[in-house]
């Protein structure tokens, strides 16, 4: 058994956590320009806002396991496969990549008016309110994003043994559904939640750190 399971928690922590980073970075940068471009923003652009906005809701609107076969064809063409651990980081990161913009964009909106004409008034320039104000203001809320966006692709990653993705979704298809073996299935089912509660309060412990 445990040479079954270690190796399928590194799988499920490999998967979610490169993921959610490559995924972090691209909603972080959609979520500064849905910033900057929405109406009366710094750099309002209405059209490229609305352009960003249908295709967010877009992704976010497609139930992931049919996301993940969708893009099996994309996914063989960037790693060479279109099933295992490092093929499920695809269709995880395109996934979680819309959500977390959305969850970054709504932390920066937060950030109080006055501070921003504050620091308007100082001569401070677009991105410097961005990087210098916005952001800073925003980290605890941005944290709790990020912590929040890493336990749903926890949730994706067991979703993805469904379709040969690997982990400990994987391992509870394959041992407990298949071959009934309940014992295998609830060990998976409690380390998942071990590790979702890890995650969390990593996550807590960050959030009061920049709160203070």
């Amino acid at each position: 058994m445990t040479d079954i399971l270690l190796p399928a928690i590194w799988e499920t922590i490999y998967m979610s956590v490169v993921s959610t980073a490559i995924a972090v970075v691209i909603g972080f940068f959609t979520a500064i320009v849905l910033i900057l471009t929405q109406k009366d923003g710094l750099m309002e652009n209405v059209q490229l806002y609305r352009v960003l906005d249908v295709v967010i809701n877009t992704l976010r609107s497609f139930p992931f396991i049919i996301l993940m076969i969708v893009l099996f064809p994309v996914t063989k063409i960037l790693v060479g496969k279109s099933i295992g651990t490092t093929a499920a980081i695809v269709p995880l990161t395109i996934g979680a990549a819309p959500f977390i913009a959305r969850l970054i964009e709504s932390a920066l909106k937060e950030v109080d008016q006055g501070v921003i004409e504050a620091a308007k008034s100082f001569g401070a320039g677009n991105f410097q309110i961005i990087f210098k104000i916005m952001l800073v203001e925003a980290l605890p809320g941005i944290i709790s994003a990020i912590t929040l966006t890493l336990i749903t692709v926890v949730g994706f990653s067991a979703m993805a043994g469904a379709v040969g993705g690997g982990g400990l979704g994987d391992v509870a298809i394959k041992f407990g559904y298949y071959r009934f073996q309940t014992d295998i299935m609830m060990y998976t089912v409690l380390i998942l939640i071990v590790i979702v509660q890890i995650f969390q309060s990593l996550g807590d412990y960050l959030y009061k750190i920049t709160k203070k």
